[in-house]
């Protein structure tokens, strides 16, 4: 006989919120039995309403707050509730900065039983307008063309004339090329008819040179009245450097396609990251947060710890971001990325800062690094950064074989960190300690930098 839950769908019942989950929702439990409910907050009384109900957990909706945590406020974004952009605008920015130290703490301990330092994160001055690029899908409403953000679960397009994290110059920019290509007859891609021309718009700002690129994602071949397009969009557009359109004709959630091509000027922009220099392309990875990221890589150079007679090894190297900064401090350096473009602009971002003691080679970490190793090259001090998903297991089992002295862990994953730190520490690795930094203020996602050291027997 199936056990009774304590609540049933459409309960509306009075519960206190005793934590966050990653994803921001406020956590209750009614006799040990946990609700999820957007918009709540720890230590908050409310009334909620029971709208879903599953074996182990539930789902609800807020009706009413009893009585409030102090760290609550007014979220400044008009379209807050709606768009699935922002999850923590109704937190304060100390209350998001506790929240995300404490969920780096809570996962270390859950997942990977590590037990180590955890430092206070290190959140923004002003934790508004940080992002510089933009990526918004284009749609269509009363025939004209509309940009903003998809709904929270679903592909419905929120309008957005401005969006709070993004640059403010971007807001501009987004706004006056979508006016443009209604202008000129462009029509937005229809997702479920596979029709149309425009995507999404992109737009890169170098945060320090202030250069401009402009990305237009079509489904078609060609852009309707290209011309004049580009033409208004290099009158219009200040420090405008480069227009670049890429081509997606599959039905996918992608953003990009396989073909792009320069429409007006040049291939790249640039911007600095400290006084390192980088050429940015419209398909590179570069962070969008670049005062954070200084932040964050100015912590791995610590970490690190570098004299200038070590070999280092980057594992997901990208365009070089990591591996140039340690360039400098470093003997040698080694990169390794499985994008190919990543690699050949993390090659010539070497040439542009006239370091030449750093190698890129493309492939997958866990194939280049074993080889590596297998041919003599050794590391004093290895460096990863991987994806969310975290290390490859070949990977960090040639970490535990090279037995590098010390292992700088950046991390966008606090879950996935927790798992290999665990790997790392059982084949004899200590976790000396771990920074969280607030690299999306706004947002529940925060990255990790973690450093450790190779226990002597």
């Amino acid at each position: 006989m199936s056990k009774t839950l304590p609540v049933q769908k459409n309960d509306i019942i009075d519960i206190i919120f005793e934590d966050l989950t990653h994803e921001g929702s406020g956590v209750a439990k009614v006799d040990g039995y946990p609700l999820f409910i957007p918009n709540g907050l720890p230590g908050e009384k409310a009334t909620v309403k029971v709208i879903k109900t599953n074996k182990n957990y539930g789902f609800g909706r807020l009706v009413e707050i009893k009585e409030r945590s102090p760290y609550r406020v007014e979220a400044p974004c008009l379209i807050y509730k709606e768009c699935g952009g922002c999850q923590l605008q109704h937190l304060s920015y100390e209350g998001q900065l506790k929240m995300k130290h404490k969920h780096v703490m809570d996962v270390l301990e859950r997942i990977g039983k590590i037990n180590t330092t955890v430092h206070p994160t290190l959140g923004m001055e002003d934790p508004w307008r940080y992002r510089n690029k933009s990526q918004v899908p284009i749609g269509e409403q009363e025939g004209g063309l509309i940009g903003g953000f998809y709904q929270q679960r679903s592909h419905q397009i929120i309008n957005m004339e401005q969006c709070l994290i993004q640059q403010e110059e971007n807001d501009y920019v987004v706004n006056t090329v979508k006016d443009i290509c209604s202008k000129y007859g462009v029509r937005a891609y229809d997702e479920a008819r596979h029709k149309g021309d425009l995507r999404h718009i992109m737009v890169r700002r170098g945060a320090i040179t202030k250069e401009v690129m402009i990305v237009l994602i079509t489904r078609t071949q060609d852009i309707p009245n290209r011309k004049a397009i580009v033409d208004e969009i290099v009158e219009k557009v200040p420090n405008i450097k480069s227009i670049i359109h890429n081509v997606n004709n599959k039905k996918t959630n992608v953003i990009m396609g396989e073909i792009t091509r320069v429409l007006w000027g040049e291939e790249t922009i640039t911007d600095y990251i400290g006084d390192v220099k980088f050429a940015i392309s419209a398909r590179s990875f570069y962070q969008v947060n670049p005062e954070q990221t200084k932040v964050l890589y100015e912590k791995a150079l610590e970490y690190a710890d570098l004299n200038g007679e070590e070999k280092v090894i980057d594992a997901y190297c990208g365009i070089g971001t990591i591996s140039l900064f340690l360039a400098k401090k470093a003997r040698q350096v080694f990169g390794v990325e499985i994008v190919p473009q990543a690699i050949e602009d993390a090659r010539k971002n070497a040439l542009i800062n006239d370091i030449h003691n750093v190698e890129f080679a493309v492939g997958e970490a866990e194939v280049v690094i074993p080889n590596w190793y297998k041919a003599g090259n050794e590391a004093d001090v290895l460096v990863v950064d991987p994806p969310r998903k975290g290390c490859d297991e070949a990977l960090l089992q040639t970490i535990l074989d090279m037995k590098p002295r010390k292992v700088v862990y950046v991390s966008c994953n606090p879950a996935t960190l927790a798992r290999d730190l665990r790997v790392l520490e059982d084949g004899g690795y200590k976790t000396e300690e771990v920074q969280p930094v607030d690299m999306f203020p706004q947002t529940t996602h925060v990255e990790c930098v973690s450093l450790l050291q190779r226990e002597t027997i």
